[in-house]
C-alpha cells in the first residue's frame, strides 16, 4: 500500500502544519519560484504511538516514514516477543533435563550391581497375590536364581510347579520356570539368601515360631506385610525377631503404593524399603529395583509400617463413604482427616512427618482408598451399601488387613493420647457398635476446631 501511494501529487496551496490524520498529508515545501510551491505526498496514517514524532520543513526529499516503520518494529517486536519467552522456556526445560539425565546416568554407573550377581536363592513366605507378584518380579531379575515360595495350599503349590501359574490369584499370568513351590519348610529356606514374609500380620507369628528352626540367624527378613497384631499392638518389625526368638534377625519393610496385579503386568511402580541398617537397605534396592520399579530407602521403620497398616483401616472408611453415596466432597474430607490422624499417631509413636506425607504414607494411602482394586476399601464399599461384615469377608478369598487393624486403632490411641475420630468410628462399625449413617452422623457433629 505504501508503495501505490509513493508518487507526489502538485497543488497550488500550502498543506496545513498539522495535516489530518485521516488521510496522512505530510509537507515537503520546494524551492521558491515565482510562486509558492508545495508537494504533497500522501502516506498511510502514522502509527499512533509515533504521532509525536514531526519532519523538518526543510527538507528536500521526502521524510523516511518513522512512524509507519517505527510502528512496524514495534509491532514485530511485540509478536516475536512471545515466541522468543517461549524459545526461552523450551531451552531453559530441555538444560534442565539434560542435567538430569547426565545425573541420573552417572548414578547409575556408580551403583553397584555385586548384590544381584551374589544371590544364588531367595524364598518367599506365602502363596497370596502380592506374595506371588514379588515372587515372580524377583524370578525375572536374574534367571540363574532359585525363588522357592513356601505355602500351605496344596493346589497352589501344584499349579505353579506343574504350571507355572497360581491359578488362584493369577490364572492368566505365567511365572518364570525358576519359580518353585513347597510345603516344606527346611527345603524352601536351605541356603536361601533373602527372605520375603508375605504372611498376613494375624498369623505370622505362629507361623514363624513354626519355622524357627530352620532359618539362619543372618537370613535377612523382607515384610511385606502391612497390619497390627490385634492383641500385642506389634508391628512386622517387632514380630519377626520375636517369634523367631532372634533380636538381631535382620528386618526391612517393603511398602508403598503397589497392587500386586499391575507387579505382574509389569507397570511403573515406586515402593521403600525401610531399615535402620543403611547397608542392608542398599542391598534391598539392588535386589528389587528394576526398569519398572523404583526402590527408594529409608530409615525410618516405624513410619512407614505405622502408615502402611493404617492406611488399611482408612481405606475401609473411605469404601463406606463411596457405598453410602456420600459423594466427592465428603470422599476428600475423609481422607484428609485420616491423613491428619495417621500423622498424628506416627509422629507421637516417634516417626517422621516426611514418611507420613511420602511414597509409603500418602502415596498408599491414594492409591488404597482411590482404586477398587483395594480390598480393604471393598470391605467398606460393601459395609457402606448394607451388607453384614461376616458375610462379606466369607465371600473374600483374600485377607482385607484392614479389619484387624481397625481393633488396634482405639488402644494406639489411648494409649499414646491422639484423637482419631475417623479411624475409631471405621473400629466401632466393625464391632456393629455403629451402623455407617450413625457414624457419619456423629463425625459431622464433632465440634468445629482449629485445623493442625
Amino acid at each position: 500500500m505504501a508503495a501505490l501511494m509513493e508518487p507526489a501529487f502538485l497543488n497550488g496551496f500550502y498543506a496545513t502544519s498539522n495535516p489530518s490524520p485521516s488521510f496522512g498529508f505530510r509537507r515537503t515545501p520546494l524551492k521558491r519560484r515565482s510562486r509558492p510551491t508545495v508537494i504533497f505526498q500522501f502516506h498511510p496514517p502514522p502509527n499512533p504511538i509515533s504521532t509525536s514524532r514531526s519532519c523538518s520543513s526543510e527538507s528536500t526529499s521526502p521524510p523516511p516514514l518513522p512512524a509507519e516503520d517505527d510502528g512496524r518494529r514495534s509491532s514485530a517486536s511485540e509478536t516475536n516477543a512471545p515466541a522468543e519467552r517461549s524459545r526461552d522456556s523450551r531451552k531453559a526445560v530441555r538444560v534442565a533435563w539434560e542435567k538430569l539425565v547426565r545425573w541420573s546416568r552417572s548414578w547409575r554407573s556408580k551403583a553397584k550391581t555385586d548384590v544381584l550377581e551374589r544371590t544364588n536363592k531367595v524364598v518367599v513366605l506365602g502363596g497370596g497375590s502380592f506374595g506371588t507378584a514379588m515372587a515372580a518380579h524377583i524370578a525375572s531379575r536374574k534367571a540363574q536364581m532359585e525363588v522357592h515360595m513356601l505355602v500351605r495350599d496344596p493346589i497352589v503349590c501344584r499349579s505353579i510347579n506343574d504350571d507355572h501359574c497360581n491359578h488362584k490369584y493369577f490364572p492368566d499370568h505365567k511365572l518364570p520356570k525358576n519359580v518353585v513351590a513347597t510345603a516344606d519348610a527346611q527345603t524352601a529356606l536351605l541356603k536361601a539368601d533373602y527372605c520375603l514374609h508375605a504372611v498376613p500380620v494375624q498369623f505370622s507369628s505362629a507361623f514363624l515360631e513354626g519355622i524357627a528352626s530352620y532359618v539362619d540367624p543372618a537370613l535377612p527378613f523382607i515384610s511385606l506385610s502391612k497390619g497390627l497384631e490385634l492383641n500385642t499392638l506389634r508391628m512386622m518389625s517387632q514380630i519377626i525377631p520375636q517369634a523367631l526368638r532372634n533380636p538381631r534377625q535382620p528386618f526391612i519393610a517393603l511398602s508403598g503404593p503397589s497392587f500386586a496385579l499391575e507387579l505382574m503386568n509389569k507397570l511403573p511402580t515406586a515402593m521403600v524399603v525401610a531399615t535402620k541398617d543403611k547397608k542392608l537397605a542398599n542391598a534391598a534396592q539392588q535386589l528389587l529395583a528394576s526398569s519398572y520399579l523404583r526402590i527408594n530407602t529409608s530409615s525410618d521403620v516405624t513410619g512407614v509400617e505405622i502408615a502402611g497398616a493404617l492406611k488399611n483401616v482408612l481405606a475401609i472408611a473411605a469404601g463406606i463413604v463411596d457405598g453410602m453415596h456420600l459423594g466427592n466432597n465428603s470422599m476428600a474430607a475423609l481422607v484428609a482427616q485420616g491423613c491428619s490422624e495417621i500423622r498424628w499417631l506416627a509422629t507421637k509413636m516417634g516417626a517422621k512427618p516426611t514418611t507420613i506425607t511420602g511414597l509409603s504414607g500418602t502415596g498408599d494411602i491414594m492409591l488404597t482408598c482411590f482404586v477398587n482394586l483395594s480390598r480393604n476399601r471393598t470391605v467398606g464399599v460393601r459395609l457402606g451399601s448394607g451388607e453384614k461384615l461376616e458375610d462379606i469377608l466369607g465371600s473374600m478369598n483374600q485377607v482385607a488387613e484392614g479389619v484387624s487393624t481397625a481393633g488396634a486403632v482405639i488402644a494406639l490411641a489411648q494409649k499414646y493420647n491422639v484423637k482419631m475420630p475417623v479411624l475409631t468410628a471405621v473400629a466401632r462399625i466393625i464391632d456393629n457398635e455403629l451402623t455407617p449413617k450413625k457414624a457419619v452422623y456423629e463425625l459431622m457433629n464433632l465440634p468445629q476446631v482449629e485445623e493442625v
